[in-house]
């Protein structure tokens, strides 16, 4: 069976070892396997690195998004937490779920582990 493409299986929240199954138990939790193929998935550890990438893209476009109201309106301060107070949240909860399914899948695929000392 051939695998399917991780940035695909990663960025849907599907299995990256079958692609069909799911990858996520919740909103934001791993689930421990494949409800379809089995594949284990405990092994796996994303960490914050799905958090790091969606700070550095919600707030990119955070400023953009005020820089360009700014320019086109120029609100008052309270104008631009009307926007950016619900912006930021929706964003990242937007973003942080097929980023963090991406890199666990690339981690899966290319079978990454913690550096260990060799005795």
């Amino acid at each position: 069976m051939d695998q399917p493409s991780p940035i695909q299986a990663g960025l849907s929240g599907h299995c990256p070892a079958c692609g069909e199954g799911a990858m996520f138990d919740g909103l934001l939790k791993l689930a421990p396997r494949c409800d379809v193929c089995g594949a284990d998935f405990e092994s796996a550890d994303v960490g914050d690195g799905a958090s790091v990438f969606v700070l550095f893209i919600v707030g990119f476009l955070a400023v953009v998004l005020y820089l360009l109201i700014e320019v086109a309106f120029r609100p008052p301060w309270w104008g631009h937490m009307l926007i950016q107070l619900p912006f930021i949240p929706v964003a990242s909860i937007v973003f942080l779920r097929p980023i963090k399914g991406l890199l666990f899948a690339l981690q899966y695929r290319h079978d990454a582990q913690e550096a260990r000392l060799d005795d």
